[in-house]
Parts: C-alpha cells; structure tokens; sequence
C-alpha cells in the first residue's frame, strides 16, 4: 500500500489498482479499505481506483486525540498527493470526511456521498448509546460492538449483517471495531448552509429507499445546500447497496463520473 502524510503527520494509506480516471473511495464507520471489495473489479475497468484505509484502521497510523477535523485533512491529503483531478465517493460517515475534504482541496473533479449521518434535526442514535458500546467494547469483545453498531445505529436488518459477516471485509471491520465509539464526534458536526454553497463541484447524492430516516433527512438536507448537486435514490436498498446491489450501485457511480 501506498502512504501519504497528512497535516498532522499521521500516515495515511491507500491502496491502488485499475486503470483509468483517478477515483478515491472512503468508506464508513468500522470499516477499511477491503470495504469495497464486492464492488472493487467493476470499478477497476473504469478508474484507477485508490482505497483508503482511514485513520486507526488497517495500515494507516492514528494519533492520540480523536478529532473529525483530522479526518477531513486526512482525505484531502491523499488526493493532493495523487495530483490532477480526482473523482471521490465516501460512504456513511466516509461521505461526511469527503464531503469536508472537498471543500479543502480544489482536486475534486466529481463527488459522491452514499449516505452521510449528518444531524439535522431527526434523532440519530438511542440515548447513551456510545456509552453502551463502550461498555460492549470492555466486556464483551470488538464483535459485541460492531454487531450492536449496526443493528441499534445503523438499524440494519439481519440478512444484510448475515451478508456483511460473509464479506472479505469483515476481518477488518473486527479489526476496526474498537474505534467504532469514537465517530460519535458526528453528532456534534453543524451542517453549515453558508459554507457548503461555495462548493460548485458536481455531486451525485445516493440514498437507499429503505434506509433509516436520519440518513434520509441528512441526504435531502444536503441537496438543498449544495449548488450543484441530484440526488439518486435506489429503490428497495439501505445502507450497504454495495453489497446487496453492487450491479445497480456501480451503474449509477459509472454513469456520473462518465458524464
């Protein structure tokens, strides 16, 4: 893997395969660059694709104090580093990372955000929830966690963590499991009208017909902010359309790019 120092002078790491239009990818919360395995060869036949591994997970370093602002100069390192323009899709709170890592760097061609659990006004997580994933984490081991993340957070339905237990990426997602508490910070992210109607780059807003209402309230918050955006919304999917439609998430990735 490849390595990028970003401001504070963590190590970043990303991995690079494919062939085409420089494409960065950043996935969520729990997760590292594996993530995007079941999508990953369809990708390739288009991009050159540059998986991230983000801060704390996988071979890329970490740093004492935990903050969201380290997360955003994380991407925009990487993609400063690769030069040109590059196209970036974040999923979850990846999306939120590059959402902000768009606004510094001017390196971004085409954005797209699957999702990102940004608070606007529609209730997020259960009361006391990081604290009893804490506890999870200290009693019970990093896949107690990781399971009562998805199920009580992302209220994903069984089959789909049946899915995601199966996946490739599920070793790391284990692996990651301990930083899983940490990414509360979102819920103190102010989505700021006034700073997102500066970024003119092209976006493509993607959203699960069946996804919790809390990341449905962020998507359609964002496209009213953002001056150059659509929204996509894919009928019958939630969270992890990667997983459950990869054919219909990478179409619609390919056709906004190519545009």
């Amino acid at each position: 893997m490849e390595k990028v120092r970003s401001k504070d002078g963590t190590l970043i790491a990303y991995e690079r395969s494919g062939s085409g239009a420089p494409l960065v990818l950043v996935h969520g919360t729990g997760g590292d660059h594996t993530r995007w395995a079941p999508i990953l060869p369809a990708l390739e036949r288009h991009f050159t694709v540059c998986t991230i591994d983000r801060r704390g997970r996988g071979q890329s370093g970490d740093s004492p104090e935990y903050s969201l602002e380290r997360e955003f100069e994380d991407i925009a390192a990487v993609i400063d580093s690769i030069g040109g323009q590059v196209n970036l899709l974040g999923h979850s709170y990846g999306a939120l990372c590059a959402l902000e890592a768009a606004l510094r760097t001017t390196h971004v061609r085409k954005l797209i955000l699957y999702e990102p659990p940004i608070p606007v006004g529609e209730p997020m997580y259960p009361h006391g929830a990081r604290e009893r994933l804490e506890s999870l984490l200290a009693t019970s081991g990093r896949e107690a966690v990781l399971v009562a993340f998805l199920t009580e957070i992302v209220r994903m339905p069984s089959k789909e963590i049946e899915l995601l237990c199966s996946s490739p990426a599920w070793a790391g997602r284990l692996a990651a499991a301990h930083t899983i508490p940490r990414e509360f910070a979102e819920a103190d992210y102010v989505l700021d009208s006034k700073r997102m109607s500066i970024l003119k780059t092209p976006v493509l807003l993607l959203m699960g017909s069946e996804s919790p209402q809390f990341l449905k309230a962020a998507t359609s918050a964002l496209s009213h902010v953002l001056p150059n955006c659509r929204i996509v919304v894919m009928q019958g999917q939630q969270h992890i359309a990667m997983n459950t439609a990869p054919e219909l998430f990478v179409r619609h990735v390919v056709e906004f790019l190519e545009s």
